[in-house]
């Protein structure tokens, strides 16, 4: 007998890969046949003698909450964009980051950005 807690197979996917987190958008189908949407945020680590492992996490959303819930996502992520701008600032997460304070002189802070590269998504 099969397991009831199975999930379906997608109907339609797709992936946003975003450094260590990759996200996962499936449309899957009740045993009714109606659909509805798995997002899952799936992040790799790293133990120290290099195997890794991932850790996941999934939401599921029904039809019934699609509008609520795509209101409230553009809200919350109108509000970070309004408060804080576009720019990434996830680079001062990393070891090695230095503040602008932090730097001997004005030329190695410039020296520390030159390396990075503007990418875009729909270039992957």
């Amino acid at each position: 007998m099969e397991n009831e807690h199975l999930e379906q197979e997608e109907i339609f996917s797709q992936v946003l890969r975003a450094g260590r987190r990759t996200y996962f958008f499936d449309v899957r189908a009740t045993k009714a046949e109606d659909y509805y949407l798995t997002v899952t945020e799936s992040k790799k680590f790293t133990h120290d003698d290099g195997s890794f492992h991932y850790k996941k996490h999934k939401i599921y959303l029904y039809k019934e909450d699609f509008t609520e819930f795509n209101e409230m996502l553009k809200s919350a992520t109108d509000y970070i964009l309004n408060e804080k701008g576009d720019e990434v600032i996830s680079e001062r997460h990393q070891k090695d980051f230095k503040r602008a304070s932090e730097f001997d002189d004005e030329s190695e802070a410039i020296k520390s950005t030159e390396s990075f590269t503007d990418v875009n998504f729909e270039d992957i």
